[in-house]
């Protein structure tokens, strides 16, 4: 077989890329960059190059393994060549994979769904690729990562790596953005093993002079769909969620609090995570989160202090918290004690008002708290949002932009990544609650008018939202 291959004029964005030596190597951005075209290039130059190396290349599905990769990697490598010494690779059907006279291979592979990837699982690759890495979950990246060592059939030892394609948006959005464009590293993430590559369709050449009405298009597009596609903005996707949330709107440095306001706290708990906000609402339903907690694997002990001591930190006393808002969800009795996490959140101290969980309503709610007015002005368009984020609230603020549509239920918001719901889920649980701004604002904390007995608690713990509220009214805060 033939071992050379008449390379193309690389422009410098994708030199770098083809140069770069870190373990995992992100290269991406706009529309039109070159991605899938200097991935096919990088895998066949490490082949040839490489003796022994070991390839996996990736695709989500089938059909854009088929038609991104496998059909031009035939064309390029020759395969199909009627004279067998200008092939410069045997492709073989049953495997996928091309194999080089050298020892190496390209192996090519698909994860249709998430637990897919674990048909790689103790095999060994010294260089895997992701095409369109937002595609795949940081479960299905985290787990090739297991099989990206030394395979052993190197006569010189390659240094294991990674290489990513990737636009914005897509499930896989929030833990690239993360570790390649944010630079946000846990445990015992090196910040040296990541690189970025930014790529822009002003870098691609041939395509300026082949299709320039293709970059005009691009140009064309609305902002938010721009920014996305021609600037290859992070913080800009398609299949955004929340696509109203500005932070340059929406979050605020602290400020200080109205005269008059309520005060809540809103919470999504499990045993993976406690989220909990304390929000204030003004007499012209100006809202404001103005503190969160953000704990992993807190027991109902150490969530309920948690919780106490940030409201005595924020100098408020729990007789200041109008309610506690929880989903209904953590009334569910459990089948041997017979209690309910509510239960035990009222044995230390917390009692937590019911809150319906439906999502779709619920987003539609959130949604059009958070919305952004614009009033168009001889001086230009003013903007205005009565929903404002404390710029401590740092999980809030950073999950809201990552946060997807699902792609089976139009209307409500993927699950994946899991992490980021917490956040999201307990505001969520406020803006259903809170639907209209308190009438009464002069009363808003009615002093205790008798002692509450064992048995009015005991009706006011089982009763209705209303009851609730109307038993409050009457009678004062608990004490």
């Amino acid at each position: 077989m033939a071992r050379h291959i008449i390379t193309p004029r690389f422009y410098p964005r994708q030199i770098e890329f083809l140069e770069a030596k870190a373990r995992y190597i992100a290269f991406g951005g706009s529309r039109g960059g070159g991605k899938s075209f200097i991935m096919r290039w990088k895998v066949i130059l490490l082949a040839l190059n490489q003796p022994g190396i070991q390839i996996l290349l990736l695709r989500r599905s089938l059909s854009e393994l088929r038609e991104n990769h496998l059909i031009p990697l035939q064309k390029m490598l020759k395969t199909q060549d009627k004279d067998p010494n200008n092939r410069i690779a045997h492709y073989k059907e049953v495997t996928k994979e091309f194999l080089f006279e050298n020892g190496s291979r390209i192996k090519l592979g698909y994860c249709d769904s998430e637990n897919d990837v674990l048909q790689f699982q103790g095999q060994a690759y010294e260089v895997i690729c992701l095409e369109e890495a937002t595609h795949f979950t940081e479960f299905q990246f985290q787990a090739l990562t297991e099989s990206n060592r030394p395979s052993g059939l190197m006569a010189n030892p390659f240094p294991p790596r990674m290489y990513f394609t990737c636009n914005p948006g897509g499930v896989g959005h929030a833990y690239i953005k993360r570790l390649f464009v944010d630079r946000k590293y846990h445990g015992r993430e090196n910040p040296d093993d990541y690189v970025f590559i930014r790529s822009s369709v002003y870098d691609n050449k041939w395509l300026l002079e082949n299709d320039p009405e293709y970059v005009r298009t691009l140009e064309n597009l609305p902002e938010k769909r721009r920014l996305m596609m021609l600037d290859g903005s992070w913080d800009v996707y398609e299949n955004m969620f929340f696509d109203d949330f500005d932070p340059d709107m929406h979050v605020i440095y602290p400020r200080k609090l109205p005269s008059n306001y309520r005060l809540y706290r809103t919470l999504d708990y499990g045993l993976d995570m406690l989220a909990c906000y304390h929000v204030v609402v003004d007499n012209h339903n100006n809202i404001d989160v103005i503190h969160e907690i953000y704990e992993p694997n807190a027991i109902v002990t150490d969530a309920v202090e948690l919780i106490k001591q940030a409201t005595k930190d924020l100098g408020f006393m729990e007789r200041d918290v109008d309610l506690t808002l929880a989903p209904d969800d953590l009334w569910s009795r459990n089948a041997q004690t017979g209690k309910s996490t509510a239960d035990l959140f009222y044995s230390k101290g917390i009692t937590l008002t019911k809150v319906n969980r439906d999502r779709i309503n619920g987003w539609i709610w959130m949604k059009d708290t958070m919305r952004v007015n614009r009033v168009v002005t001889p001086e230009g368009i003013i903007k205005s949002t009565k929903f404002k984020i404390f710029n401590v609230c740092s999980n809030l603020i950073r999950c809201l932009p990552l946060a997807q549509y699902d792609e089976k239920k139009g209307n409500d918001m993927s699950i994946t990544p899991h992490e980021i719901t917490h956040s999201l889920d307990a505001i969520r649980y406020f803006c259903t609650y809170w639907v209209t701004a308190p009438r009464d604002v002069d009363h808003i904390r009615p002093k205790n008018k008798i002692k509450w007995t064992e048995d009015m608690i005991e009706d006011y713990y089982n009763g209705s939202d209303y009851v609730k509220r109307r038993m409050v009214s009457l009678y004062g805060e608990i004490t």
